[in-house]
């Protein structure tokens, strides 16, 4: 899924707009889950368990032929946690992915997030980090970083109902629930949502 550059300051006029229909009730479903871990209580300081390993992932061919597949929706587990340090300004959510698919697999460049929010959909603008391509050994783990706006305004702002995730290369998303605060109101000049590339999780940013 393509991200779309969109700010807070959109969120009037994308009331129209609708998210792709989403499904997570197959990844509980998975028939060899892998067992779950916090967002943060596996990784490293750059979103990476030791069974992940950073390499060049050539397309999607088969372990026959050297080359690892793309992880497939399915065979991941994933999960959101707030992983925001008290009085920063810019609130981080971790979201981590665990492969349970019984084989290892790649995850290349950046994941597909929208918010699902009261006044319609947002999209999160990409970093522009270094997008890498990472083997997610079978059972382990892998996060990366959805930063935005903290309301500290004192009103409701824009209430977040809903965290749309799409894995790299694929076109199936999962929706879990939004661990982080509600989004200001701005006039524009805001900060927008963004995401990081795969291994990009870390507290505070």
């Amino acid at each position: 899924m393509r991200a779309t550059k969109l700010t807070v300051a959109a969120l009037a006029v994308v009331a129209g707009l609708s998210l792709t229909s989403c499904q997570n009730d197959d990844i509980a479903a998975d028939p060899q889950p892998a067992a779950s871990s916090p967002a943060g209580s596996s990784t490293g300081g750059n979103g990476t368990d030791k069974g992940q390993e950073e390499g060049a992932v050539a397309g999607t061919g088969s372990n026959e032929d050297g080359k690892v597949d793309d992880c497939r929706t399915d065979e991941l587990e994933v999960t959101a946690e707030n992983v925001t340090i008290d009085g920063d300004t810019v609130g981080t959510v971790a979201v981590t992915f665990v492969n349970g698919g019984g084989r290892d697999c790649a995850l290349t460049g950046y994941a597909g997030v929208d918010l699902k929010t009261d006044a319609g959909s947002l999209s999160a603008e990409r970093t522009g980090e270094e997008a890498p391509s990472v083997v997610l050994k079978d059972g382990k783990s892998v996060s990366f970083a959805v930063t935005y706006p903290v309301n500290d305004s004192g009103g409701s702002g824009v209430d977040v109902t809903g965290l749309v995730v799409t894995p790299p290369n694929e076109t199936k998303s999962v929706t879990l629930d939004w661990p982080g605060t509600s989004l200001p109101v701005t006039d524009g000049s805001g900060t927008p949502v963004k995401v990081g590339p795969i291994g990009s999780a870390g507290q505070g940013g």
